[in-house]
């Protein structure tokens, strides 16, 4: 007999047994919520198709930074998200930080957290205690680690560090195990080393703790390391179940396809009728340039008439514009390419399952499966949705201050309804080798002024920690690729959620801080499902004309070109007396149109450089030329075709930057024409290298 069937039974056996003869306070099987229900509820994907029975709302603690009081206000961006608690309390003879205190039956569904000890010290000999229902022993101690990440609870892939190829220091851990309670809740935490709030001087503690609120009545039975023990075949079977990314029973599935090449502007389409529910999408695409297709190829879905999914692709199934193999609980995306997602989607009269090819060329559908099942619709079911947005070359500004003038709210998703927010995907491409995410989530329910979930960093949100790029996947989280974390360039990080999911009864509002530690600019386009009732609707459109966007494969499409620029990198070199000239990469953010400079290094006092220019007609033009100014560079002289245009110009700065500086009015000629760049000495200041960069020229025509 299969352990789980075998466990139920038990348990229904027992009920019937022991039920009669005893109050509902003894017989926990009585309870509505429990640690064994909670398990099941985790992994039944019908679940998060209805609206939540019971009802719950879904709300979080952390060590955001509470400088942070409200929008507008002075604090906002705060940024000391660590070491942050709601008190300190003396419990014989020992201080106990306070990370979550609630009322109320409930129960904890994620905790993640990091740390590291004084001057960035590894710490975890902390003492994590988990007090419920008002009992002053806790139910659950022990080190910080080992409760988490380290097995004492559960083992992966619901307790795990992420990622396990990153150095130990710089992991994040995540427990999803649930920890139900039936009058309340408090989390504290005990270090030798927390000696300030904020962990100026102590130990940094970062930590989110995710928990639910029933309504007062709901009967919950609280867990306990009995309870743990009791329901251990379960767990084994949901850990089994998670760690395999358990799938849908395809034979007992309906499966349409929906293959065929598709030109420009094309489309196909495959029609249900009569209530059902899509179980798992499966697509396959070949195309001259992946990439793009990922991008343009976009996945429209509608529901008894109603448009619910208007997405691309590759940002639909969590991979963004590259295939990246991984695998969630949710989505997944194979070795050879296949994508996949095990979202339930249910209708009640019909459903239109449409791929459009909006690229310039043309994509075939190798591989295209709608595989459905009946479903019985009512009061509670609701439709699925996915929206898609694209901040293309949203500029960001590099502030390090702690107010974060630097930084501002992006939003992904407003909804208007009542539903149930279940996850995201975020597609990013960094323009500078600098860590992108330092901003915090906030999610607003319903009427709140104050977000209900408050972060502490981007990457904290999608399970990991300390900006870094290496690779990972589990059930509830996933970075298919995280190269653009630090070097630059491409990442998509993926948040799933189950227990943790969050209901709304009217709205929600979903932003994220964009805090980048460069000003330079960034593709970065969120992608947000959710369930909802009929009549829903998001502030989120169709949008076309960003999905025929050419997708970003180096720096050079997210940084922008100076409209006019002539690039100085294009120049003829026709003399350079000492040094080395090269085409310098802006990598490191520089914002240099086209991400690139000529730069001239090495130079001695009296080097000329002489570098040809184009001008398609003859006249007088005023030229304006972008310079870099940094700490090693020289003072120089500036001629054109021979006349100097500009006798001294110091070019020392103590930090990089680009200006632009008029050479005056110059009679230039049509075709080949000179710019001469001597150097003539240093800034007493300047380190003694006396380098000269350029970025372009403008020429502007005297009328």
């Amino acid at each position: 007999m299969n352990k789980r069937i075998q466990f139920f039974a038990s348990v229904a056996i027992m009920t019937c047994v022991l039920g009669m003869g005893f109050s509902d306070e003894e017989n926990s099987a009585k309870a509505e919520v429990s640690f064994s229900s909670l398990l099941q509820e985790m992994t039944n994907r019908d679940s998060l198709a209805r609206l939540p029975e019971p009802s719950y709302t879904c709300k979080q603690f952390s060590s955001y930074d509470r400088d942070s009081v409200a929008v507008g206000q002075p604090g906002w961006f705060a940024n000391w998200d660590r070491s942050q608690f709601l008190s300190v309390e003396e419990n014989e003879g020992r201080r106990e930080y306070v990370l979550m205190e609630a009322k109320g039956p409930g129960a904890i569904v994620r905790f993640w957290a990091t740390w590291h000890g004084p001057s960035g010290k590894e710490f975890y000999n902390g003492i994590l205690r988990i007090y419920l229902d008002g009992v002053t022993e806790p139910a659950i101690k022990g080190k910080i680690k080992e409760i988490i990440s380290g097995g004492q609870l559960a083992g992966k892939p619901l307790s795990n560090s992420l990622s396990p190829t990153t150095d130990p220091k710089r992991r994040a851990h995540n427990l999803y195990l649930p920890i139900p309670y039936a009058k309340g809740c408090k989390v504290t935490y005990e270090s030798p080393e927390m000696d300030d709030f904020g962990g100026k001087k102590g130990e940094a503690l970062y930590y989110q703790i995710n928990y639910r609120s029933y309504a007062e009545g709901t009967p919950v039975e609280s867990f306990s390391m009995e309870a743990l023990q009791k329901a251990r075949w379960l767990l084994a079977d949901i850990q089994s179940d998670l760690s395999c990314y358990r799938r849908s029973d395809r034979c007992m599935l309906l499966k349409e396809n929906l293959r065929g090449i598709l030109q420009d502007n094309a489309s196909k389409t495959v029609r249900l009728s009569g209530a059902g529910a899509i179980r798992e999408l499966s697509f396959k695409l070949e195309a001259e340039d992946i990439d793009q297709a990922l991008r343009s190829t976009v996945l429209e879905i509608k529901f008894d008439g109603e448009q619910a999914v208007w997405c691309p692709m590759g940002d639909f199934f969590g991979t963004g514009h590259q295939l990246n193999p991984y695998r969630s609980w949710y989505t997944e995306v194979s070795q050879d390419g296949t994508l996949a997602c095990y979202w339930v989607m249910p209708f009640e009269k019909s459903a239109t399952v449409t791929v459009y090819n909006l690229g310039e060329s043309p994509v075939t559908v190798t591989l295209g499966e709608i595989r459905h099942s009946g479903w019985e619709w009512d009061e509670r079911s609701m439709h699925f949705h996915g929206s898609w947005r694209n901040y293309h070359s949203a500029q960001t500004r590099g502030d390090k201050s702690q107010d974060g003038k630097g930084a501002y709210d992006v939003n992904y998703v407003e909804i208007q309804g009542q539903g149930v927010y279940v996850g995201d995907t975020l597609t990013i491409f960094n323009g500078a080798a600098r860590w992108w995410g330092e901003g915090d989530e906030k999610i607003y329910v319903d009427d709140e002024k104050f977000p209900s979930h408050f972060g502490t960093g981007t990457e904290d949100y999608y399970g990991y920690a300390w900006c870094r790029p290496e690779f990972f996947e589990a059930p509830f989280h996933a970075q298919p690729n995280g190269g653009g974390n630090l070097a630059g360039g491409f990442s998509v990080n993926n948040r799933y959620r189950a227990l943790d999911a969050i209901p709304f009864e009217q709205s929600l509002k979903f932003d994220m801080e964009l805090w980048h530690w460069k000003d330079t600019q960034i593709n970065y386009a969120p992608t947000s499902f959710w369930y909802a009732q009929p009549g829903a609707s998001s502030n989120v459109k169709p949008a076309p004309e960003e999905a025929k966007r050419p997708v970003a494969k180096k720096l050079e499409i997210v940084v922008k070109k100076v409209e006019g620029a002539l690039e100085a990198e294009t120049f003829k070199i026709l003399q350079a007396d000492g040094g080395t000239t090269e085409i310098q990469d802006g990598s490191s953010s520089f914002k240099w149109s086209d991400n690139k400079q000529l730069w001239w290094k090495y130079a001695d006092i009296n080097d000329k450089l002489v570098l040809e220019f184009p001008v398609e007609k003859a006249g007088t033009y005023e030229i304006i030329a972008a310079l870099t100014r940094a700490n090693d560079y020289g003072i120089v002289k500036i001629a054109i075709n021979g006349q100097v245009k500009i006798e001294t110009l110091d070019l020392y700065n103590s930090a990089v930057i680009t200006k632009e500086i008029s050479l005056g009015k110059s009679q230039l000629k049509k075709g080949a024409n000179q710019l001469e760049v001597t150097i003539i000495g240093a800034n007493p200041q300047a380190v003694k290298s006396r380098m000269f960069g350029i970025d372009y020229l403008l020429i502007k025509e005297d009328k």
